[in-house]
């Protein structure tokens, strides 16, 4: 169970997608629809239909119902699915998820603490070299972290809506600093150097290394993390052992597939594959619990809208 930084009454109940209640679903519904979305609408459908009419039971004996009066409530079959492949923010029984509440493309279920998603202003703040030059005004954060290359200023680009407002750049790992953009004078994004820079000088690479250990391991306005994954290629080592240090100190992550419209030649698999792959990875070596994810695209804007409104929530419950 993940908690987030200084918030220890939001427990992120989330676990891997691969359990044996979303797999058989979750592989239809992706074929009944398009070859990248998914979803757990049939998944929960089918849950609440396990046991439509119970057969009538032999009136119990006295001893029987003392018996069961010790005996600890069963969980449901939707329950059950709930807690073991679903992301449930704080305010939402388990009980009472329903389809419609599950985030399109994503794990994700919408709460009450969901509110104004929409991003209306964004300013560059500064680029900080060192932790304590990065701003000190408590608003609260989300770091943008990923492969170098993996897209991460286009998202910041596509979220925000405005051309250049991150440095897209063909050279990949031209991010060398925390870069503070203020969003509706509320928030902030903070985009980080990227990882697994190969033309990087290995002394750079282990400086951005620590330096990047540092901010998370230290700044107590970082609510989340965005740990951006391309879906277009087979998983990457570099990126299970990030997210193996982020989830081992315990910063909240959520996983962000990048290049869901994509498939890049002669890899032969599908973002979704690829996404189930990465789970399935996470689950055998790393973790026994998933963060949240969502599937995401900066060229069809697949994802922009859902991924907004899951940070609404986080930020609006970090607040209170």
């Amino acid at each position: 169970m993940l908690l987030l930084r200084n918030r220890g009454l939001l427990s992120l109940q989330v676990t891997s997608l691969l359990s044996s209640s979303s797999s058989s679903s979750s592989s239809s519904s992706s074929q009944a629809t398009s070859p990248f979305f998914l979803c757990f609408k049939n998944t929960l459908s089918h849950s609440t239909r396990q046991n439509p009419s119970p057969k009538p039971r032999k009136p119990q004996t006295q001893h029987h119902v003392a018996a069961s009066k010790t005996e600890k409530p069963a969980i449901s079959e939707t329950t059950r699915f709930v807690q073991t492949s679903l992301f449930v923010p704080p305010g939402v029984d388990p009980e009472e998820v329903t389809d419609d509440m599950v985030l399109p493309g994503s794990n994700i279920v919408l709460g009450p603490y969901a509110g104004h998603a929409q991003i209306k202003d964004v300013e560059f703040v500064k680029s900080s070299g060192r932790l304590k030059d990065c701003p000190k005004d408590d608003r609260p954060e989300f770091a943008l972290l990923g492969r170098s290359n993996v897209g991460k200023s286009s998202l910041i680009n596509s979220l925000v809506r405005k051309k250049e407002v991150a440095l897209t750049s063909k050279r990949p790992g031209k991010t060398q600093l925390i870069n503070h953009f203020l969003v509706n004078k509320s928030w902030y994004f903070v985009d980080l150097p990227g990882y697994g820079f190969a033309k990087a000088p290995d002394s750079a690479r282990m400086d951005w290394s620590a330096f990047t250990k540092g901010y998370f391991l230290n700044r107590k306005t970082l609510v989340a993390v965005l740990l951006l994954i391309d879906a277009s290629v087979p998983p990457q080592k570099i990126d299970l052992d990030c997210a193996n240090w982020l989830g081992r100190n315990n910063i909240p992550m959520t996983f962000v597939f990048t290049k869901c419209d994509k498939m890049k030649a002669g890899k032969g698999k599908r973002p979704d594959e690829n996404i189930r792959n990465f789970h399935a990875l996470m689950g055998m070596n790393y973790v026994k619990q998933h963060p949240p994810w969502i599937m995401t695209s900066s060229v069809t804007g697949l994802g922009r809208d859902e991924l907004l409104l899951h940070m609404s929530q986080l930020r609006n419950y970090w607040d209170n």
